[in-house]
C-alpha cells in the first residue's frame, strides 16, 4: 500500500465547525435540562422551611450553576475525553486577574455612575444600608458569574477556539449567544442587545489568550453587583431585593439606561468600547511577555 493510503485525513473546517455547533446545542440543551430538574426538586423545601425574597434567588440560582458545571462536565468527559479543568477555573497564579477584574468593573462604574449623577440624569433619593442584603446579593451575583462564565467563556468560547475559529471571531460569537440569552429580559432593546454583546466581549478579552476564567469571573461579578445592590440600577432589565441606593431618573432616556438599567445607556457603550480596547490589548502584550503554558491553547487551536 503507498503512503498516501495510510494517511489518516483529517475532518475538514466545515465538518469541524458543525461538529462544535452541535456539542455547544446539546450542551445548551443539556444545562437548561439539568437545571430544571434540580429546580423542581427544590420547589419543596423552599416552600416548606418559607424561603422567599433573595434568599429564594440564591438558592435557584444555585441550581443554575450546578446544572451549567454538570453539564459541561459530563460533556467533556464524555465527548471530548478532557478534564473538567479545561474549563479554566484554575486560581494558581490568577490573584492578578480577580484584582484586575474588580478593577475594571469599579472604574466604568465610576466614571459612569459620576457622568449621569453629575449632568442630572440620575438622583440619588434615600440610602438603605443592610449588611445582610449585601452579602447575599455579593453570593447571588457571585453565583450568576460563575454559571454564565462556566457556560459562554469556558464552555462555548472555549471550544470555540478548541474548534480552530479564529480568536476575535470566537470571542464575538460567544458574546452574540450571551446577549441572545437575555433577550426575554424585561425592556430588552436594540441599544440592551449591543452593550450586552459588548459586554460579553470585554468580560471575555482575556480568556482569549490565557483560557482563565478568573478575570471573567471578577468583572462579571462586580460588574452586576455594583450596577444593581450598589447603585440601585436595574441589572439587565430586573431587579433583586434592596439596594444600597434608590434612584430616581428625572427622565427615562438611553442616556442613563432607563428601564434596563445602566446596560441599556449609550454611556455605557462608549465606555465599554474604551475598556475593551485597553483591555485587549493589554491581555495581548501580557500573554507574549508572561506566557502561561497551562493555560494559553497550543499553536493553532487559536485560529491565528
Amino acid at each position: 500500500m503507498n503512503e498516501d493510503a495510510n494517511t489518516v485525513k483529517e475532518p475538514s473546517k466545515l465538518v469541524t465547525y458543525l461538529v462544535v455547533a452541535a456539542k455547544i446545542i446539546v450542551y445548551i440543551l443539556l444545562m437548561l435540562g439539568l437545571t430544571g430538574m434540580l429546580a423542581a426538586v427544590c420547589i419543596k423545601p423552599i416552600s416548606f422551611f418559607k424561603i422567599s425574597g433573595i434568599l429564594e434567588e440564591v438558592v435557584m440560582q444555585s441550581t443554575f450553576l450546578a446544572g451549567s458545571f454538570l453539564a459541561a462536565w459530563t460533556l467533556l468527559k464524555n465527548w471530548d475525553h478532557l478534564p473538567v479543568a479545561d474549563l479554566g477555573l484554575s486560581l494558581k497564579g490568577r490573584a492578578k486577574d480577580i484584582f484586575w477584574g474588580t478593577f475594571v468593573a469599579l472604574a466604568i462604574y465610576a466614571v459612569g455612575f459620576g457622568i449621569l449623577y453629575a449632568i442630572g440624569e440620575v438622583e440619588i433619593a434615600a440610602v438603605h444600608f443592610s449588611a445582610y442584603e449585601l452579602l447575599l446579593s455579593w453570593i447571588l451575583m457571585l453565583l450568576v458569574a460563575l454559571t454564565e462564565e462556566i457556560a459562554f467563556r469556558g464552555f462555548v468560547l472555549g471550544h470555540l477556539l478548541a474548534a480552530g475559529v479564529n480568536r476575535f471571531v470566537a470571542l464575538f460569537l460567544s458574546s452574540a449567544l450571551f446577549s441572545l440569552m437575555h433577550i426575554f429580559n424585561p425592556n430588552f432593546s436594540l441599544i440592551a442587545f449591543l452593550n450586552i454583546l459588548l459586554a460579553g466581549i470585554l468580560i471575555g478579552s482575556t480568556y482569549i489568550y490565557t483560557r482563565n476564567l478568573w478575570f471573567a469571573i471578577a468583572l462579571h461579578l462586580f460588574w452586576n453587583w455594583l450596577q444593581g445592590p450598589i447603585l440601585g440600577f436595574e441589572v439587565s432589565g430586573g431587579r433583586l431585593g434592596g439596594t444600597l441606593l434608590s434612584l430616581e431618573l428625572p427622565e427615562e432616556n438611553i442616556i442613563n439606561g432607563g428601564t434596563f438599567g445602566f446596560e441599556g445607556s449609550i454611556l455605557c457603550t462608549a465606555l465599554m468600547i474604551i475598556a475593551i480596547v485597553i483591555t485587549l490589548r493589554s491581555a495581548s502584550k501580557r500573554s507574549v511577555c508572561d506566557p502561561c503554558p497551562h493555560s494559553i491553547p497550543e499553536p493553532g487551536h487559536a485560529g491565528e
